[in-house]
């Protein structure tokens, strides 16, 4: 178990002065805030954008092709699938962009994003449209309550629902809804990445597999690993409470590369709130954490806790469990409360709850 430390998460701090890249990159974007954005897009257009590119010449053969494929791998796995991930993920939440550019919003997810197996706005309306919008519920389509949330085979089973029946299942989400909107921009998304990638492998399979296919499953098993760590913790007498259906970890690197990600309890409980503030407002808002008895880990992030569980390791989570409130507790007492956090919830026990 740990004390709660001084943050050393990221917050925001102006500098003194801009240099005239950035200058003039702060003329386009909505909040100053937001130029490490910025720099991310420059990076990924100058580097995996050409890459991409260059893997589907068909002058380009044998060991240049594979040092071609090593670059773009690496860049794309390595080096920025998470940041990317996680910067879409901010800019679905508030727009990069000012009104009068509001074009170039279209670049993120309809010129990266497909480099990391995106499909076209697919992630904003699964996430705006439905995830916050019904917070882990039964009718969240990717709702972790009805698994048991340290079994290997409950993820499996969790995973193979959404690889298949994702799209599926969201599409009618959206449907019985009444957001028609929402469900086009799905439907047009996948349609148009599935036409893509078709014709593209019709010209060159294997740039096609590197560049589409095998980004495009890796990003759907990562977004569920994530998703699933996010809301593996959940207290059956309060589900729909953000303190208590999902976690915080702080005083991580993870949290410096991919935007205070691990702050997850305040991005459900104020979805808008810019990520270099989450640091300032989980200790604004302490007394509720403790309260309410929020899970918070400190010095780990959520591929951690994944696989912690996955090993029933709940000795390493309890590790680095924060005591909130400062009280002592011994690791078999904190043990059983992560475990009490992590069954599965019936829907005979839910439905009463909710009624």
């Amino acid at each position: 178990m740990k004390a709660l430390t001084t943050s050393t998460d990221p917050g925001y701090a102006r500098p003194a002065a801009h240099s005239r890249l950035d200058a003039g990159l702060l003329c386009y974007l909505q909040d100053p805030r937001d130029l490490p954005f910025a720099h991310l897009i420059l990076k990924i257009t100058a580097t995996m954008l050409p890459l991409a590119v260059i893997l589907f010449v068909p002058a380009l053969r044998g060991p240049w092709w594979w040092a071609t494929f090593g670059l773009f791998f690496f860049f794309s796995n390595a080096r920025f699938k998470g940041p990317f991930g996680l910067m879409l993920h901010c800019t679905c939440h508030r727009m990069l962009f000012k009104k009068k550019y509001g074009w170039l919003n279209n670049y993120i997810p309809w010129v990266l994003g497909p480099l990391f197996g995106q499909t076209p706005e697919s992630y904003f309306v699964h996430h705006m449209g439905m995830h916050h919008a019904e917070n882990n519920m039964p009718d969240d389509e990717s709702s972790t309550m009805l698994y048991q949330r340290d079994s290997a085979l409950g993820f499996l089973h969790y995973l193979g629902d959404f690889l298949v029946l994702g799209v599926v299942n969201l599409a009618s989400y959206f449907a019985r809804r009444n957001k028609p909107t929402l469900r086009f921009r799905l439907l047009r998304g996948e349609a148009i990445y599935l036409g893509g990638t078709l014709i593209l492998a019709l010209v060159n399979l294997p740039a096609t597999l590197v560049v589409f296919v095998v980004p495009f499953v890796l990003s759907r098993i990562i977004m569920m690993i994530g998703n699933w760590a996010q809301h593996a913790f959940i207290d059956p007498r309060t589900p729909d409470n953000c303190y208590t259906n999902s976690v915080t970890c702080i005083n991580t690197a993870y949290n410096h590369k991919c935007w205070n990600d691990g702050y997850h309890i305040s991005h459900h409980l104020k979805p808008a709130l810019h990520w270099t503030d989450h640091p300032t407002h989980f200790r604004q808002h302490l007394g509720e954490y403790i309260e309410q008895k929020a899970i918070v880990f400190d010095g780990i992030h959520f591929l951690h806790i994944f696989f912690y569980l996955m090993a029933k390791r709940y000795d390493l989570l309890a590790r680095h469990f924060v005591l909130l409130d400062g009280a002592p507790r011994d690791k078999a007492s904190v043990i059983a409360f992560l475990r009490s956090r992590t069954r599965r919830i019936t829907l005979p026990v839910l439905v009463p709850q909710l009624a």
